[in-house]
């Protein structure tokens, strides 16, 4: 099913998408920014800085999405249905888009974070047995 984005090329025809990610969607894995994108926003509503720092605290300073990243991030999860614009407000004359998980949303991270449990701790068994603690040397 392809979703009109509501973006036009220069001709003014539609441009038409395919999602990427959909509910219950096993696969492909995530990206790990656009798992922590979705992580920051299961906190609650929040606008482009407010997750660009969010998702850099959730990392610990690992991960620093620059603001082209996350918004071609944040409109493909749009398209996927999987968020979706909360409100927006006019601050200092500027524009400021908040959003929000969608119940897909919710589903798809949920699904990822078991994914990622499942295999973090067949890791850890396997490096138990090995006589590793968590993994280190």
């Amino acid at each position: 099913m392809t979703h009109d984005t509501g973006a036009r090329d220069r001709s003014g025809t539609p441009i038409y998408r395919q999602p990427i990610y959909g509910a219950g969607m096993t696969s492909p894995p995530l990206r790990e920014p656009t798992f922590l994108i979705l992580t920051a926003l299961a906190a609650g509503p929040q606008h482009g800085y407010g997750i660009i720092a969010d998702v850099r605290q959730i990392s610990e300073e690992r991960v620093r999405l620059q603001a082209g990243t996350l918004y071609g991030v944040l409109d493909r999860l749009r398209t996927d249905g999987l968020i979706e614009v909360d409100r927006e407000e006019l601050v200092a004359s500027r524009l400021r888009r908040y959003y929000r998980l969608t119940d897909d949303g919710v589903q798809v991270l949920s699904g990822e974070t078991e994914r990622l449990r499942r295999n973090a701790t067949a890791a850890s068994h396997r490096l138990h047995r090995l006589g590793l603690q968590g993994g280190g040397a």
